[in-house]
């Protein structure tokens, strides 16, 4: 278990705004940032209206915006943060297979929300996981579904397979993926997934239909809702006021996933407000 005064969750210009103003106040900070997290940032061939930064690609303001955040002793991890729990005065985030334990934690996960399969999210709990190391003991010598569009699927498909007595592999999206896994790779692509009945969830593809007990799904982000149990929308966009606080206490949220304009200069200084936010709240003796 790691711990640190800030969980920052995100890997765009909001993000290290947040991690470099939250280290020059003299807070711990620790950043989940999935390698694979691309954006439309990161493809962007030319940027010229952030100040300083002129003709800079998408590309290399994030390596500067990211290394100078390192440089100031902000901590990295390469992971997919998949599940937050406010516990009162702290929160436990699930990150890869770790769980972060932290005084805060700041939502900068950008607009991109994940397109969801018909069905997923209705059986989400019921048959339907997004977190193998939270969920598959319950299919334990079982025959599960792992579909993923991503590399990190892969590692969660092996972890799986050391439980469950089969596993099928479906690709959401193309990915490396190793031919000799513990698991059966299957060439349908997922279209749906729906009840069977009271054991067996049904994934549809575009070769037909198989049942399994139990379907895992995993992809580079996670839907905000999902990631936050309670937290409060306005339609694809968290809720946040002024000081880029959530419903949620001891949540904050900044950049695009807050709302228009959907421009750098606006996550980079809402990131640095949800940073000063933070390490006021965190300051205040404990109610």
């Amino acid at each position: 278990m790691a711990n640190c005064d800030l969980l920052i969750i995100g890997s765009g210009p909001a993000a290290w705004s947040c991690a470099l103003t939250a280290r020059q106040r003299g807070l711990s900070v620790i950043v989940a940032a999935t390698e694979s997290a691309t954006g439309w940032l990161q493809k962007a061939e030319r940027i010229d209206n952030y100040p300083g930064m002129p003709q800079v690609s998408g590309k290399e303001l994030l390596r500067v915006f990211r290394q100078q955040a390192v440089d100031a002793g902000a901590e990295v991890l390469p992971h997919l943060a998949r599940q937050v729990m406010p516990m009162g005065q702290s929160c436990a985030t699930l990150v890869g297979d770790d769980i972060v334990e932290s005084k805060a934690v700041v939502l900068a996960t950008g607009a991109a929300r994940p397109k969801l399969l018909p069905g997923e999210e209705e059986l989400l709990g019921q048959g339907v996981s997004w977190c193998g190391t939270c969920d598959s003991m319950f299919f334990r010598g079982q025959e599960v579904a792992v579909l993923s569009a991503w590399k990190g699927g892969v590692e969660e498909a092996c972890f799986i397979a050391g439980i469950a007595a089969q596993v099928d592999y479906y690709c959401l999206a193309g990915h490396d993926l190793p031919q000799d896994g513990p698991y059966t790779l299957r060439s349908g692509k997922p279209k749906e997934l729906r009840r069977a009945d009271e054991d067996h969830i049904e994934v549809v593809t575009d070769e037909g239909v198989r049942q399994y007990n139990g379907v895992f799904v995993f992809r580079p982000t996670c839907s905000v809702e999902s990631l936050v149990p309670g937290l409060a929308m306005d339609g694809p966009f968290i809720r946040v006021d002024r000081s880029m606080r959530t419903n949620v206490s001891g949540v904050y949220a900044c950049g695009d996933c807050t709302g228009h304009p959907l421009q750098i200069a606006k996550a980079v200084g809402e990131g640095n407000i949800a940073a000063i936010t933070a390490s006021e709240d965190i300051a205040k003796p404990a109610q």
